[in-house]
Formats: C-alpha cells, sequence, structure tokens
C-alpha cells in the first residue's frame, strides 16, 4: 500500500500550462503505478494549457469549479465529478473561464 497525502504530494510543472498548480498522488516518481499516474491541478481564473498533444490516454475529472476542455472536434465546459476522455495523440486545449479557482483530477495512461 501506498499513501500519499494531498499535503504532502510533491509538485510538479506541465508543460505548456499557466496559472496551474500541479501536484502527482500517484505514479511517477510517487509510487510504484505503471499503467498510469495520477495528479490534481488547480487552475486559477483564467488559466489553462496550450493547446497541445501527447500519446498518452488521459482522463479528466472536475472536483470544484468549472473548466472548458475543446478538442478540434468538440468544446465542454465541465462541472464538479464531470470528466472527459481524451485519446492518444486528440489535441486538446483546457481553460478556466470562471472566475473562481478550478480544481481537476487528472490521470494520464502513457503508451507502453
Amino acid at each position: 500500500m501506498n499513501v500519499t497525502r494531498f499535503s504532502e504530494a510533491p509538485q510538479y510543472e506541465a508543460p505548456k500550462h499557466h496559472g496551474c498548480l500541479g501536484v502527482r498522488l500517484q505514479g511517477a516518481e510517487v509510487s510504484d503505478v505503471t499503467s498510469f499516474w495520477l495528479g490534481v491541478s488547480t487552475f486559477e481564473p483564467g488559466g489553462g494549457a496550450e493547446w497541445d498533444t501527447t500519446p498518452a490516454e488521459k482522463v479528466y475529472l472536475v472536483l470544484d469549479g468549472e473548466v472548458t476542455v475543446e478538442t478540434e472536434d468538440h468544446k465542454v465546459v465541465l462541472g464538479p465529478r464531470d470528466s472527459v476522455f481524451l485519446a492518444a495523440n486528440e489535441k486538446r486545449r483546457v481553460s478556466n473561464d470562471s472566475g473562481a479557482t478550478a480544481i481537476m483530477a487528472v490521470m494520464i495512461a502513457p503508451k507502453a
């Protein structure tokens, strides 16, 4: 068993993100999970992630506030407990267009 206390989770800097604080809860440098990693991103109003793509599958789960997720084909505003799956190599942009802080769980499964 590997417990990560949120208050002790290591911060990480996500490429092409702004107005965002990320912490890693499982996987990567935190635990021996090998098929995915789990983190939480806090987006300040106006914060987000630029258009980008990676070869990893992603699941975003909004915990608090609102987050807008755009792909080349869709744009959706997610609220608390809403989630979205992004396929490997699916181009996306994330933004917090609201006037309040948004908190989102992020699960990323890198290609093996």
